[in-house]
């Protein structure tokens, strides 16, 4: 469990801006030296920029960067505006409602988008009684609008994040679909229930992805990756979905 946690790159982000402190320090007293004069605003630039480089050398995956180059100008711009304190915790408790299981597991929210649901819907087209869970499966977009092409078959999604679970399930409720959706981590499944698994996760995730679905997927069944590949092996399908857009990968088993 703690190596798990030293290797989360929350923490190291964390790290990062950490190492990045004194690095703007020695930075700013140079140009100081030089009577290069720095405001508030063009300190906290400065910070984020060395740890977006940090975290680019480091090899973390892009959206760390854009978070590296962001956190010091938002932590000054927060200061500035001389919120409320029930502005920060409620910001505070929709993140974390959103995204307090990104630490854990590297996955961000990534959603899909109608080509990519489409696309799937073209895939699954010759099964009859197809039943498909996605995993990750975010506001619950894919399992509702296939639910809805689909009523012969069985679409689940599974989230963990509680905020886009619960958005997921009120949606489904309100349009009185037949997708179900569930709460929890999808390592809990077994993918053997199912003709068809859809993930839109991250690099991060992809090896015990595919260790997990090559233990339990039966033959005739798909597993679909939207944007990322499997390095363990090459898909057996490619799918442009999106026009200029990430592709769809496909694993017949």
């Amino acid at each position: 469990m703690l190596q798990q946690i030293l290797r989360a790159p929350a923490l190291k982000a964390i790290l990062i801006q950490v190492l990045a402190f004194p690095l703007m320090l020695l930075l700013v007293y140079g140009l100081a030296r030089a009577s290069v004069a720095m405001s508030l605003p063009a300190v906290a630039l400065v910070q984020g920029v060395l740890a977006a480089l940090i975290t680019w050398r480091a090899g973390l995956a892009r959206w760390w960067c854009a978070i590296g180059l962001l956190f010091a100008p938002a932590l000054l711009a927060a200061s500035l505006l001389d919120l409320p304190p029930a502005v920060f915790l409620a910001a505070f408790v929709f993140l974390l409602s959103m995204y307090w299981s990104t630490f854990r597991t590297q996955v961000p929210f990534y959603p899909s988008g109608p080509k990519v649901w489409q696309a799937v819907a073209e895939l699954i087209a010759d099964r009859p009684g197809v039943r498909l869970v996605d995993i990750g499966s975010g506001l619950g977009g894919l399992v509702l609008d296939l639910a809805r092409r689909r009523p012969d078959g069985q679409f689940s999604g599974i989230e963990l994040a509680p905020l886009p679970w619960l958005a997921s399930r009120v949606r489904a409720g309100l349009a009185g679909s037949r997708a179900r959706f569930l709460r929890g981590d999808y390592e809990a499944l077994d993918f053997g229930r199912y003709d068809a698994v859809f993930a839109y996760l991250s690099p991060a995730a992809m090896a015990a992805l595919w260790r997990k679905a090559e233990r339990e997927m039966l033959p005739g069944s798909m597993l679909l990756s939207y944007e990322f590949q499997i390095a363990a092996r090459a898909p057996d399908k490619t799918i442009a979905a999106t026009e200029g857009g990430p592709l769809l990968y496909i694993w017949c088993f």
